[in-house]
């Protein structure tokens, strides 16, 4: 009888020792749980972001990764340059503004073809012969996987003069670096190694 007592003394604390562990895995378990929420939790609040309206009323704004948007940023700031020095009207003002714009987006290898077409005439020829020149971007195509980022840019020159239309294929390269944004660089890239791969008619339509 007595040897009956023992053995359900030693079940009876198996028992114990059993829902024991059993219950410090369960509380550890939740607290885990309750943790690893809790940082999710705080996570997704730091991406919300409150901005005073005129200090009359809360908006809610979600910030998010630079990083996620520099291959756009990227073609953005590739194609901006294109636009500025490649669009062409027949004011001295405007093609000074515009390439004036352009070159803080550069390097200097942009300004020595924009110093050789001045001392070819070529800026004096658009004025004079009150022509157009007008730039559009078809694509730009990005390498993101080495640094400094590479750079290829096709685009179409619609060169409009009195009595003809001529279009041209324009191919360009460059190298892109990370930069300091401003208001003259939005994007914060600078363009280094510039070149004119290809400038060649593809048609002349007559007016």
């Amino acid at each position: 009888m007595e040897f009956k007592s023992l053995k359900n003394i030693e079940t009876s604390f198996r028992q114990i020792r059993f829902f024991g562990i059993a219950f410090m895995c369960l509380c550890a378990t939740v607290a885990v749980y309750a943790l690893s929420s809790a940082y999710r939790f705080a996570e997704a609040q730091r991406q919300k972001i409150y901005v005073l309206d005129g200090g009359k009323s809360l908006m809610l704004a979600l910030s998010q990764d630079l990083s996620q948007n520099r291959p756009v940023e990227a073609k953005e700031h590739v194609k901006r340059f294109h636009e500025l020095f490649f669009t062409l009207s027949p004011d001295r003002n405007a093609i000074e503004g515009n390439i004036r714009r352009a070159l803080f987006l550069v390097d200097r290898s942009a300004f020595a073809y924009y110093r050789d077409l001045t001392e070819k005439g070529y800026y004096n020829r658009i004025i004079s012969g009150s022509i157009n020149q007008n730039l559009q971007v078809d694509s730009v195509a990005c390498n993101f996987d080495a640094y400094p980022y590479r750079a290829v840019t096709y685009a179409r020159q619609l060169i409009i003069r009195e009595s003809n239309i001529t279009e041209r294929s324009l191919v360009t390269r460059c190298s892109l670096i990370n930069s300091v944004r401003s208001d003259n660089n939005p994007h914060g890239f600078t363009m280094e190694a510039f070149e004119i791969v290809e400038n060649r008619d593809l048609r002349v339509t007559d007016r």
